[in-house]
């Protein structure tokens, strides 16, 4: 039997992941393939339930590793109910966000350190990394400016600039750690030109 394939969006705040990974998996679609579509912290009813609690806004006392350890169950959670699953099927299992976020916002933004947040990740998920990653790259001071007029900022998106600059610091890591799955986009461009080069290359990288 065919193994799917495992793709994920990684990116700081707003770089437009949930936009682009959605334009991508609806563009699949309609080109036949079996795409199902997801997001993380969350993407099954238990796991929804602890995102519920991770980015609540009053849960301002959240110890930094009890929230990395909310996010591995969650995505634990995640992992057996939807993607193993898919993945056994033959789909394409599109997420938006995986464990590169915890690496970049754990390991670096909380100062956990990555490795740690890596091995915490592995035992959740059974070692199980994508296949391929589209990295939306933009500055932190620019996804700051594009979040500014949500009128629903979660807890993460209430944090200090310094610490958007620190996840960030963290992504650029995990591009040098990943960077044979890794492909990074300008998401400073257009939306239009961004979803163009996105689905453009995932459907090189899929017929490959």
């Amino acid at each position: 039997m065919k193994k799917g394939i495992f793709i994920t969006f990684e990116g700081p705040d707003g770089s437009g992941k949930t936009t682009i990974s959605k334009y991508v998996c609806e563009e699949l679609t309609k080109r036949g393939y079996p795409v199902i579509y997801s997001r993380e912290p969350g993407g099954s009813e238990i796991a929804e339930e602890i995102r519920n609690i991770i980015l609540d806004p009053k849960n301002t006392a959240m110890d930094v590793r009890t929230e990395a350890l909310l996010y591995a169950a969650s995505r634990r959670q995640h992992y057996v109910e939807k993607i193993k699953p898919a993945i056994e099927r033959g789909d394409i299992f599109i997420c938006d966000r995986f464990v590169e976020s915890s690496l970049a916002y754990q390991g670096f933004g909380r100062e956990i350190g990555i490795d740690a947040i890596y091995e915490l990740n592995q035992f959740a998920i059974e070692g199980k990394l994508p296949d391929m990653t589209v990295f939306l790259d933009v500055s932190p001071e620019v996804g700051l400016k594009r979040i500014e007029s949500r009128s629903n900022k979660d807890r993460l998106d209430q944090e200090t600039t310094a610490f958007h600059q620190r996840v960030y610091a963290g992504y650029q890591e995990v591009l040098r750690r990943y960077r044979d799955r890794m492909h990074v986009i300008d998401a400073t461009q257009s939306e239009q030109t961004v979803k163009d080069i996105a689905l453009q290359t995932v459907l090189e990288w899929l017929e490959k």
